[in-house]
């Protein structure tokens, strides 16, 4: 769960990073003019993790009530998809090569998947050593990186799920881990620390391994939440 960070009703991302250098982009022009898409207040203030499925409907945890998944159409109608149980919360969503839904379930320290057909949720993945986790990326291998932060120490990690559901602790010891993605072309994995205000780079080789930590950019106030990149690679935060 983000503690100050969460998107309330989808307004779209403000700032656009080249990912292939550590170039700021400057300039006054304005990328993108946002609008409501929902109604005000559908979701609730832990609104997050939106994910978009092969026919362009758009999911997000939190719709209505705490503990759902809602589903928007891309004509604007939204309602609630599935209801999550046993007290999880879901936090980050992707989906996978088989358009199963995966789900960051942080209140239980699992990656949930759902199938999109029987609306059936099972636990594809756990672990009781992860804080949550929180935001999840996905790789055309289907292998899994998610963020995993502790916000009352100021600390955070970075985990690989794999597809046979096991878990690979990759960095520990980072500031509060947030967002995370996957560069289109699969060599490069950003992360993002909300309170320390910095997007971190690694190169991720095709094992699922990450090396080379660098600093692509800070920022001097406000925090940070979940990543996209485009099809053209560059970063949205």
């Amino acid at each position: 769960m983000t503690k100050n960070f969460s998107i309330c009703n989808f307004i779209i991302l403000v700032v656009a990073i080249a990912c292939n250098t550590t170039k700021q982009t400057t300039g006054s022009r304005q990328l993108y003019e946002s609008s409501g898409l929902t109604r005000l207040n559908s979701f609730t203030s832990g609104a997050e993790g939106p994910a978009v499925d092969n026919d362009g409907n758009l999911y997000a945890v939190n719709y209505s009530k705490e503990g759902t998944i809602g589903k928007i159409t891309p004509t604007g109608y939204a309602s609630i998809f599935i209801e999550l149980t046993n007290g999880s919360i879901g936090n980050g969503i992707r989906f996978n090569s088989k358009g199963e839904m995966l789900i960051a379930d942080y209140a239980n320290h699992n990656i949930l998947k759902v199938d999109m057909v029987s609306k059936q949720i099972s636990v594809y993945a756990h672990d009781s050593m992860m804080n949550q986790p929180n935001d999840i990326a996905i790789d055309s291998k289907d292998r899994l990186y998610a963020s995993d932060p502790n916000w009352k120490a100021g600390t955070g990690r970075i985990w690989r799920i794999n597809t046979n559901g096991t878990t690979t602790l990759l960095e520990d010891s980072m500031g509060t881990t947030n967002g995370i993605e996957v560069s289109p072309d699969e060599k490069i994995l950003y992360v993002n620390e909300s309170v320390q205000r910095k997007v971190w780079a690694y190169d991720l080789s095709a094992s699922g391994a990450i090396s080379n930590k660098r600093l692509l950019i800070s920022f001097p106030d406000f925090g940070m939440d979940g990543m996209r990149c485009d099809v053209d690679g560059n970063l949205y935060v």
